[in-house]
Formats: C-alpha cells, structure tokens, sequence
C-alpha cells in the first residue's frame, strides 16, 4: 500500500524532504500557507528531480514529481498520513503552535517530526495529547542529496516511534542515527560549531587566508571524514588504535582543549574582520549559481558513493 507524507512547510527544507519521499514511492503532500511560496517548491522540484536522474539518483523523475501533491490546508495534507514533517521557521513558539494543530488534525497512528536545528522536542510537545509520537527528524541542507538524519526523541517519546523512524528513514534511502538523549544542538552542529568557531579564530586573528582554511578542508579532512568519519580515521593513524592515538596525541589535543576559541570569535568585530577577509558577499543570484554547482557536486559525490562497497570487507583484493 502507497504510503503518505505530508511535509509542513515547502522552504528549502520542506520541497528537499518532498522529493526524498517522492522518490522513495510515497505520496506526498507538501503544505505552505503561502502560494508563492508552493509555486517556488514546484518550479525548483521540477527543475531537480530530472537533473538527480541524471546522476541515477531517481529512476523515473517524471513518476515522482507526480506523487507530490501542493496543498494550501494544513488539515487536508496530513489527512490519513502515515508521516508528518515540519518544517516551519527555527522559532519556539512557531513550532508549539503548529505541533498542536498537528496533533488535532493528523491521524494517531502518524508520527510527527521536526527538522529543527537546535529545539529540542521536549519544548514544542509537552502539553500535547499525542505527545509520545513527536520527535526531531534533523536533517542536512539538502536532505534531499545530504542524508543523515539526526533522530533525538524527547523523555517521553515511544521506543516504538524511534524505531518507526529508524526504519521509515532507512527505507527512503536516508542514514538515520539516534541521539540518546536531548542536547542543545543535537549531534552534527556541535562537531560543525567546533569546527567553525576553530575557523572564526583562526582567520579572524590573521593567523590563516579564508581561502586557504577552506581549502584545508576540502582537500585533507572533509576527503577523509567524507566516507570514514573522526573516530575511524584515528583508528589508522595509530599502529594500536585509538587508545593509542590518545595514548600519542593526547598531550597536544589537551593543549586545544584547554586554550578553546573564545565566544568573542562570533562577535560583530571578529565576524566582520572574517568577512573582509572573504571579500564583498555575492549578490542573490550568485548565490543561487552556487547552490546549484553545489547541489550538482553532492549529486556527483552521492552517485559515486552509492557504487562503493559499504565496507571495506567486501571489496575485493
């Protein structure tokens, strides 16, 4: 049986979300209470899904466009879903009204799930009747190319609703993990905001081009962390493992740790000595040739990766 998502919210999130789903073999319902803003989702989903099968990302792009559905009610899209998405401005109480609409109109059996950035569940779902069914969904921009998905339920969420969603994310082609526990910024933005405030420091005190940060890693770290990750890249940098890459290099990262980049590195004078460095920002329509090269670089990269073995084991001598 086809199975349905309704998807809140058709911003760069939302209309990324509709066609994960729809290319997955859902039915899509994707709901915004803004028509201009639905007619952007459908001119930017038309223009994608056929470039993704270019890269072999969807078999058949037309076939998918068709099952996403551009909705104006909120009570009509999630009507008889098996899954809701929200996807509504990164605000508290944007996100506590809309739950609780959620929760009234969406049938019990569906769950509902937030691709906030950094509020954690706990806040938007307390008071709700369903509440056992509410959890974070944390994507990467665009799911629709990038997919981990950061799952990180609140106290009273169902172990049956994690594993729902462990299993509904797997199915569309996603990499979900599981936060045990709610923290502020879930998982992938604390490893981003060390990384980022580490860069704050180090171009905004002259010490390093922007230029060349970037390049450090793009051409070093992010190749490596790309398809092993931090802790498996240490593993073999080691002869004995990570106990004795910290057994070698404990000392110097004690160092790091104990001299970390001050909360002045994202204050207005050291942003906006980064941001002289950078030179003038580009203007809207730059920025959207950008997004474009990148979203056709992480379509190559992605159909690359999907034609690796998983695991080293299986490759073969």
């Amino acid at each position: 049986m086809e199975k349905t998502a309704a998807i809140i919210g058709a911003g760069l999130i939302g209309r990324s979300w509709a066609m994960v789903f729809a290319r997955a073999g859902w039915r899509v319902r994707l709901y915004d209470s803004v028509p201009a803003q639905l007619g952007a989702a459908e001119a930017f989903i038309a223009a994608s899904l056929p470039e993704q099968a270019e890269y072999g990302l969807v078999a058949d792009a037309a076939a998918a466009h068709a099952r996403i559905h551009y909705m104006p009610d909120l009570t009509d899209a999630v009507s008889n879903a098996d899954w809701v998405q929200e996807n509504l401005p990164e605000t508290f109480e944007q996100k506590r009204e809309v739950f609780v609409a959620l929760d009234r109109h969406a049938p019990p059996s569906a769950v509902l799930a937030s691709s906030t950035s950094a509020i954690p569940a706990s806040r938007f779902t307390e008071t709700l009747a369903g509440r056992a069914r509410c959890r974070v969904a944390h994507p990467v921009n665009p799911p629709h190319l990038v997919p981990v998905v950061e799952l990180c339920g609140a106290p009273w969420t169902t172990p049956a609703t994690i594993e729902r969603a462990l299993a509904v994310f797997t199915d569309i082609s996603q990499v979900p993990i599981v936060v045990r526990r709610e923290l502020d910024g879930f998982i992938l933005n604390r490893l981003q905001g060390a990384l980022l405030s580490e860069a704050m420091r180090l171009v905004g005190e002259g010490y390093v081009s922007p230029a060349d940060l970037d390049k450090t890693v793009r051409e070093g770290l992010g190749l490596r962390w790309s398809f092993m990750g931090p802790l498996a890249t240490i593993e073999l940098n080691a002869p004995g493992g990570v106990a004795h890459y910290c057994s070698r290099y404990g000392g110097f990262y004690r160092r790091l740790t104990e001299d970390p980049p001050a909360p002045e590195v994202w204050d207005s004078d050291n942003a906006a000595r980064v941001a002289a460095a950078l030179g003038p920002p580009a203007g809207p329509e730059a920025v959207a040739q950008r997004m474009r090269w990148r979203d056709r670089r992480l379509m190559a990269l992605v159909s690359h990766k999907r034609r690796q073995p998983d695991s080293e084991a299986k490759e073969k001598p």
